[in-house]
């Protein structure tokens, strides 16, 4: 007897196992929440991540190209237009500035 081929790409195999998972929270005084949170900054994980770790779970590899996000609604285009003197509609643009905004952040930091 042959093994049947599963007709699911391998990736979506693995992410169907992933969304069986069950995320846990923890309400946490917020000095025990910085203290995870910047362990974590610290070694390059997230905060889920350190937390696995403390806990001696097995960890992923870490993504290749980590990211900082924000999510902006609407109206959140049409200040940040208002802003760089662009349309709301130019959403690439804006977010060139704000890229140039957040690099002038740390440059002053």
């Amino acid at each position: 007897m042959t093994k049947q081929k599963s007709p699911l790409p391998e990736q979506w195999l693995q992410n169907q196992k992933a969304a069986k998972a069950t995320q846990v929270a923890f309400d946490l005084d917020e000095k025990f929440q910085y203290s995870i949170r910047k362990a974590a900054l610290d070694s390059g994980f997230s905060p889920s991540d350190q937390i696995r770790t403390i806990l001696g779970l097995s960890v992923t590899k870490r993504p290749k190209r980590p990211r900082l996000t924000v999510s902006l609604s609407p109206e959140d285009y049409v200040q940040l237009a208002e802003k760089y003197d662009l349309s709301p509609e130019q959403q690439l643009e804006i977010k060139k500035h704000v890229l140039d905004d957040l690099i002038h952040f740390v440059d002053k930091s």
